[in-house]
């Protein structure tokens, strides 16, 4: 197993190995290593010395490595999504692959050095279970999980980028960039992308340019109307709630992310009740762990029995709008004005 960081700096060197395992959440940056293998390993013709395999084709794959790259020294296989390290729990139907993963394993044990003279063979997978097949990758191959990276590790990268665009930037806001725009390190540089254009060489990237430009995620709306709630300011609550509906966002998400949203303070209102870690109550990942601090300064604005009844009366306001009783903006209206 290598960390992203380490594959990263091998391809930088334009190091070049014989069997790829990467997979995992971070798709982003799982993409942009494959896109530099690919870009290593050269000039490609697809269905020459360029194969593409999938879980349709997958049967083929011993035939494809063994195939020469005519005209070519190497041939590179990328192999996506091919079913052999599907998880038991997210089977279907009885796995068909076992013969071919016992035959693939194998058969890569046997001719490793045929592999490395004449093919880069590349597993790219969203989840893996640890089978026979990824146990003699490992031993042979390189295998990389891209796991979502934490907010320390993000802040790096957008530094970085900055810094390479001689733009300037706090790691305050980064942060609050951060909470603002998610993790997702797609999105979250499209949106640095902007403000570094916005400020320009020699420039600062700032809170308010941030919210000024910014494509905010759903759940960080919820925070700023939450925070209006808690502080008992009706107006700003309900400004928050139709801004969301003038930016067409479906009313019957914001009542799902409301509820989950005071859910989560419930839970922690009966954490610290019971003395339990807040963290494992809500169940938190890893880059997560910075929301910790946000949720238990908002559960501080009310009291557990409101935090109780907020929940029941997103639940029956629900139930009500989809018996025909209530119109849902009027229900939301109602239950923010009631709380403020």
């Amino acid at each position: 197993m290598i960390t992203i960081e380490n594959l990263e700096k091998d391809l930088k060197a334009e190091k070049l190995n014989s069997i790829y395992l990467l997979y995992g959440e971070e798709t982003f940056l799982l993409e942009s290593c494959l896109k530099k293998i690919k870009s290593n390993f050269g000039e490609t013709k697809e269905g020459i010395n360029e194969i593409k395999i999938d879980e349709s084709n997958v049967s083929s794959i011993i035939s494809d490595i063994e195939t020469p790259a005519f005209g070519y020294e190497k041939k590179l296989i990328i192999a996506r999504n091919t079913g052999l390290f599907k998880k038991e729990g997210k089977k279907k139907t009885v796995n068909n692959n076992n013969a071919l993963i016992n035959k693939l394993t194998e058969y890569i044990k046997e001719n490793n050095k045929i592999i490395q003279e004449a093919v880069v063979l590349v597993f790219v997978e969203q989840e893996v279970e640890k089978n026979e097949l990824y146990k003699i990758l490992e031993q042979y191959g390189v295998i990389c999980e891209f796991q979502e990276l934490k907010p320390i590790q993000i802040t790096a990268r957008l530094k970085a980028i900055c810094k390479a665009y001689q733009v300037q930037v706090e790691d305050s806001t980064l942060q609050y960039f951060i909470e603002c725009c998610g993790t997702n390190m797609q999105e979250l540089i499209n949106e640095i992308r902007k403000l570094i254009e916005y400020v320009g060489t020699g420039g600062t990237i700032q809170k308010q340019a941030i919210d000024l430009l910014c494509i905010k995620q759903l759940d960080s709306i919820i925070f700023d109307l939450t925070d209006n709630l808690g502080k008992r300011q009706t107006k700003k609550a309900l400004e928050v709630l139709h801004s969301l509906l003038y930016q067409k966002e479906p009313i019957q998400k914001i009542l799902i992310t409301l509820y989950h949203h005071f859910k989560k303070l419930y839970i922690i209102k009966i954490a610290q009740r019971e003395n339990k870690n807040i963290a494992e109550s809500l169940e938190l990942k890893p880059n997560q762990m910075f929301l910790v601090n946000k949720y238990t300064m908002q559960a501080n604005y009310f009291q557990e029995s409101e935090l109780k009844q907020i929940v029941e009366e997103l639940i029956n306001l629900d139930y009500n709008y989809k018996i025909g009783n209530i119109d849902l903006e009027v229900g939301l209206e109602s239950i923010l004005c009631r709380y403020c």
